[in-house]
């Protein structure tokens, strides 16, 4: 019981942020306590921390790439484009925004998306004089979620879930969620614009403005991005953790700028959201704890049980189940939990995909759902942009839900 409290406490924390205090300090205190009671040993804690090896990796080398094509204003130029094109049209503007996170998502994850889209895209709004950015801002959200199952390399969730070198191989995961992704991009992007179709019919966007200049570092810098997509796709085409090639393509890629530039690489380091892998750290101590409370194991048994009556039904209340549980403990720990109870439990793909989309999109519903939208929160602060949990959730509702449908439809049927 204690065990479950202090879990508890943790993820409202996360959540609600209390005193102000970033989320990572929450997820610490949590894991803190959960030791200094007796609740975990040191041991069992250290082998929680280590099992996010992968996604820390995978965090620090798409941060870093993303911190570069940030500060070399390669995104700022993409963005700068698509107010271009609009020629003048928010819902044209709309709708390019849409299909530029759409890209960022499925080859440089939804991390990327939320961490170096979205003040790309706020530039962009006050570059254009947009009357209220918060539409396109809120693109940068949902598309960071709604289109992070494309591929494997599309979330760090994903790897997560398929731990262990259980990460089935491309094709076969363009076959399975091939036409739910599909669905969820384009019905998240039919409710997202709804909910917003009043504030983009009242806007303008202003025309003639000076041409984006691309520099030779963001060119370099934007074929580091496409080769490190690339190579990504090719080690996930051939079984391989994704977390070594990520950041070992971020750091030549830094180091072949910096040195192109010769800036200091402090520059860059600086502008990395360090407190995200404490954030995640803590996270995966807490779920190591309750994995002593025996819950893995009944979810397991449970899961195992409906498959073999209902495995369609299953997937469906899967999905639905572990996409809720994602907005109460955010997604990663939500995976992780869900991951360990599909290995346990050998249910058939369909079933193991449903609770899959249920990580990825549920998240849309929250602010605090999944770790892109805490990046995406963070960066609208810094923006001095300001969002409640209550306004968001109310999007969320009409957005995710049949979004999250649509695809479990797809998946079961």
């Amino acid at each position: 019981m204690l065990t479950w409290g202090i879990a508890g406490l943790t993820a409202l924390g996360v959540i609600t942020r209390p005193f102000a205090w970033p989320e990572a300090i929450w997820a610490f205190v949590g894991a803190a306590l959960l030791i200094v009671f007796g609740m975990i040993g040191l041991g069992d804690a250290w082998t929680g921390v280590a099992k996010g090896l992968d996604v820390y990796l995978f965090l620090i080398g798409m941060m870093l790439l993303s911190e570069l094509a940030r500060q070399e204003g390669l995104f700022d130029w993409l963005a700068s484009i698509a107010v271009t094109h609009a020629k003048g049209s928010p819902k044209r503007l709309f709708v390019l925004i849409y299909v530029v996170g759409i890209v960022v998502t499925v080859f440089l994850s939804n991390d990327a998306t939320a961490v170096v889209l979205t003040p790309a895209v706020y530039a962009a709004c006050r570059a254009a004089k947009v009357k209220d950015p918060m539409p396109y801002l809120l693109i940068c959200a949902f598309i960071a979620n709604a289109a992070s199952f494309v591929l494997p390399i599309s979330n760090p969730a994903n790897l997560v879930i398929f731990g262990g070198g259980d990460m089935p191989p491309l094709s076969h995961w363009i076959a399975t969620f091939g036409l739910p992704s599909i669905l969820s991009v384009i019905v998240t992007f039919i409710a997202l614009h709804w909910t917003q179709r009043s504030v983009i019919a009242a806007d303008s966007v202003a025309l003639n403005l000076p041409p984006a200049m691309l520099s030779h570092s963001a060119k370099l810098t934007g074929f580091a991005l496409c080769a490190t997509a690339v190579l990504l796709l090719g080690a996930s085409a051939m079984h391989f953790d994704l977390g070594v090639p990520t950041f070992l393509a971020g750091c030549l890629a830094t180091a072949a700028v910096l040195l192109v530039t010769r800036k200091s690489p402090l520059q860059i380091l600086s502008g990395v959201s360090w407190t995200v892998l404490p954030l995640v750290a803590g996270l995966f101590v807490v779920v190591e704890a309750l994995n002593g409370t025996g819950l893995v194991d009944v979810l397991a048994q449970q899961l195992s049980n409906y498959a073999s009556l209902a495995p369609t039904w299953t997937a469906v209340g899967s999905g639905f189940m572990v996409a809720l549980a994602s907005n109460l403990v955010n997604n990663l720990p939500a995976g992780l939990f869900a991951g360990s109870a599909v290995q346990l439990a050998h249910i058939p793909d369909k079933v193991a995909g449903a609770v899959l989309i249920g990580v990825d999109l549920g998240p849309n519903l929250s602010v605090t759902g999944s770790l892109a939208t805490i990046l995406w929160l963070n960066a609208l602060r810094r923006e001095g942009v300001e969002i409640g949990a209550w306004a968001f959730m109310k999007i969320g509702l009409v957005v995710m839900v049949p979004a999250l449908a649509a695809s479990l439809a797809a998946l079961a049927l």
